[in-house]
C-alpha cells in the first residue's frame, strides 16, 4: 500500500521536492492510516487536529489520542478549539457546515502563517463515491458530479485511491490505532445514509459497484475538463464586461440554457433561476433576480448581472465657484459637465443615487418630470438607472442628473453673476 501510495502521490504532482505538508489529523482511522504513510514515506510533515467540542468527552478524547500519538512519533501538532454550536447559531447554517469553515479558515491560516506548502486531507474512495451521490441528488451538473480530485489548491488527497475497507485492513495489519467516530452510525446526517443505507443496495445488486462508479466518477473528472475549457471560450467571446457591470446580448446566448447557467453561477444563481429566467428572455423585459450579492435582470437586448451593494463604486464630486465673466460661454459638449448658477443653489451640493418618487425639472421644460419617467424616455437598463449620479443641493433638491440633465431652476441666465462648475471624478 505504501508503494501506490507514493505512486499516486508521483502521478499526480501532489507534493513536490522540499515542499512541508501539514497533515488534517482527526484520530479516525482514515486519517492516522495517512499520517502513518506520510511518515514512513520520509515526507517533512506536522499534524493539525480541530477540537469542535460537539461530542463531550470523545470529543477531548480524540485530542489526548492525537497528542499522545504525536508526541511518540515525534511530529510536531497544531491544536484548535472551536465553539462550533454557537458559530452556526451566529451564521445560520449547519453544524455541518459550521465545522466545515472554522476547519478550512484554520487550515488556510496555518499554510500562509506557519510556511507549510500544501495540506493533505484523508478523504478515500468511498468518500468520493459518497460525494458523487450527494451531488447527484442536490441536482448538481457535471462539475458536482465529478466529486473530488487529488488536487485542489494548496489541499491534497493523496488517498483518494484506495477505499475504506483497505484502509482498514492496512491499518489493522500494521498495528496502527484509530478512534472511532459515535456519529459515523447516525443515519441523521444525509452523508452517512448514503454510507449505511444506499451502497449497501448498491453492493447487493452488483458486487463490483463502487468500482464502477468510481471509474464513471474518474470519466466525468475527465470530461469535465473538456466541458469546462469549451464553456470557458464561448463565454469569453460572449460576456461583456464594464467595471461591475456583466452582461451578455440575448442573440448571442442563442436561447442556450446551461450556458446562462454556467455563466450565472458564479454570481450565486442557482439552475432553477436561470430556468426561469429563460422562460421569461423573450416576453417580460426588467424581470429581476437576486442572489446573495448580486442582481441579474433581463433587459431588452441583453442579460446584465451587477453587485447589488454598489456605495463603493460612487464617484467624488467636484465643484468650482468663480465670477461670470463678460467672455463666459456655457460649455454644450461635455455632458460630464455642468455649469449652473451659484447664487440659486444651496450648498452645500451633495451627491446620491436615484429614489423612487424623485422629481426634477428638466431643462427647458416648465413643469416637473419623475427621474424614474426620464430614465425611461432615454431607455436606461437597470443598471444605469441603479448607478446613476444625482446631484442635489442641501435641501435635496435635484440640480443635475450627472451626464445627462440639468434642472432649468439653476440655469445660467442673463443675470446670473457667479457660476459653479461641477463633475465627477
Amino acid at each position: 500500500m505504501i508503494r501506490k501510495f507514493q505512486q499516486y502521490i508521483e502521478n499526480h504532482s501532489l507534493i513536490g521536492k522540499d515542499e512541508r505538508v501539514l497533515v488534517a489529523l482527526s484520530g479516525g482511522v482514515d486519517s492516522m492510516v495517512l499520517a502513518e504513510l506520510m511518515r514512513r514515506s520520509g515526507y517533512d510533515i506536522a499534524f493539525a487536529h480541530c477540537n469542535f467540542h460537539l461530542r463531550g468527552e470523545e470529543s477531548d478524547g480524540d485530542e489526548r489520542f492525537v497528542r499522545d500519538y504525536a508526541e511518540r512519533v515525534g511530529v510536531r501538532l497544531f491544536v484548535k478549539h472551536f465553539d462550533t454550536i454557537q458559530y452556526a447559531e451566529n451564521h445560520k447554517i449547519s453544524i455541518e457546515m459550521a465545522a466545515r469553515e472554522l476547519r478550512y479558515s484554520w487550515f488556510d491560516e496555518l499554510l500562509k502563517n506557519q510556511g507549510f506548502h500544501k495540506l493533505a486531507v484523508a478523504h478515500h474512495a468511498d468518500d468520493q463515491i459518497e460525494t458523487f451521490f450527494i451531488n447527484l441528488l442536490r441536482g448538481s451538473g457535471i462539475k458536482g458530479l465529478k466529486a473530488m480530485q487529488p488536487a485542489n489548491r494548496l489541499y491534497i488527497r493523496p488517498l483518494l485511491w484506495a477505499s475504506r475497507e483497505e484502509i482498514k485492513c492496512f491499518a489493522v495489519e500494521n498495528d496502527i490505532q484509530w478512534r472511532e467516530d459515535s456519529t459515523n452510525q447516525e443515519t441523521v446526517y444525509f452523508r452517512n445514509k448514503i454510507r449505511h443505507e444506499l451502497l449497501p443496495v448498491l453492493d447487493g445488486i452488483k458486487p463490483d459497484a463502487r468500482e464502477k462508479i468510481r471509474q464513471s466518477v474518474e470519466c466525468l473528472a475527465s470530461e469535465n475538463q473538456l466541458y469546462r475549457k469549451l464553456i470557458e471560450e464561448n463565454l469569453s467571446r460572449i460576456e461583456h464586461i464594464d467595471g461591475v457591470l456583466h452582461s451578455i446580448r440575448k442573440e448571442e446566448l442563442k436561447d442556450n440554457l446551461q450556458l446562462l447557467f454556467e455563466w450565472a453561477r458564479d454570481f450565486g444563481f442557482g439552475f432553477p433561476q436561470c430556468e426561469t429566467v429563460m422562460s421569461v428572455i423573450n416576453s417580460e423585459s426588467g424581470k429581476e433576480f437576486y442572489s446573495g450579492d448580486y442582481q441579474l435582470v433581463v433587459e431588452n437586448d441583453s442579460i446584465d448581472v451587477f453587485p447589488i451593494d454598489l456605495h463603493d463604486e460612487n464617484p467624488k464630486l467636484v465643484q468650482n465657484v468663480f465670477a461670470k465673466t463678460p467672455d463666459f460661454k456655457i460649455e454644450k459638449s461635455n455632458p460630464d459637465l455642468a455649469q449652473l448658477d451659484a447664487d440659486k443653489i444651496k450648498f452645500p451640493l451633495r451627491l446620491r443615487h436615484w429614489r423612487q418618487g424623485d422629481r426634477f425639472r428638466p431643462l427647458g421644460m416648465h413643469g416637473s418630470k419623475l427621474v424614474s419617467d426620464f430614465f425611461n424616455d432615454l431607455n436606461f437598463t437597470a443598471f444605469q438607472k441603479k448607478t446613476a449620479c444625482i446631484v442635489t443641493d442641501a435641501d435635496d433638491e435635484i440640480v443635475w442628473i450627472a451626464g445627462y440633465r440639468i434642472d432649468d431652476d439653476f440655469k445660467i441666465t442673463n443675470k446670473t453673476t457667479r457660476i459653479c462648475e461641477i463633475f465627477l471624478q
